[in-house]
């Protein structure tokens, strides 16, 4: 019976010290992730595509689909186009978050091709949510 508990006792420091080590310090430089009712292209949404998506072999200068998103050129190659692989729709449909093919492949919901981004972790609640406000408050280059 010993053994179970200091077995117990050893997993819970073992957790609670997983936790700590998860968890940001106050003084880390990146600040916590908020949703934002209008965010801003070059402040909010641009900053997610640079870290998420314009990667080498991705949607960099080099990416198919003339899909680059790298800072610069992101915002021409998604508002009002349209998609590569469907071209009834647009990539950003400005003010129509639901009809955007960006937010259907960020959010897993295309019937064509895989969820982006493709082989990483996917977006975050809050950065999905950003892109939406964007689209939705026009998707304006600001």
């Amino acid at each position: 019976m010993k053994d179970i508990l200091r077995l117990l006792a050893v997993f819970s420091l073992v957790s609670a010290a997983a936790s700590l080590v998860r968890c940001k310090s106050p003084n880390s430089s990146q600040p916590p992730e908020t949703v934002k009712a209008d965010p801003s292209f070059s402040a909010d949404i641009q900053p997610i595509f640079t870290a998420n998506c314009a990667l080498a072999g991705c949607h960099d200068a080099s990416a198919s689909q003339q899909l680059n998103l790298s800072a610069g050129n992101a915002y021409v190659n998604l508002v009002n186009v349209d998609a590569g692989e469907v071209p009834a729709r647009k990539r950003v449909l400005p003010g129509n978050s639901a009809a955007s093919y960006l937010v259907i492949k960020i959010e897993g919901n295309q019937t064509v091709g895989g969820r982006m981004p493709l082989g990483r972790s996917p977006l975050s609640a809050v950065q999905i949510q950003n892109i939406k406000n964007w689209i939705d408050r026009g998707a304006r280059n600001n």
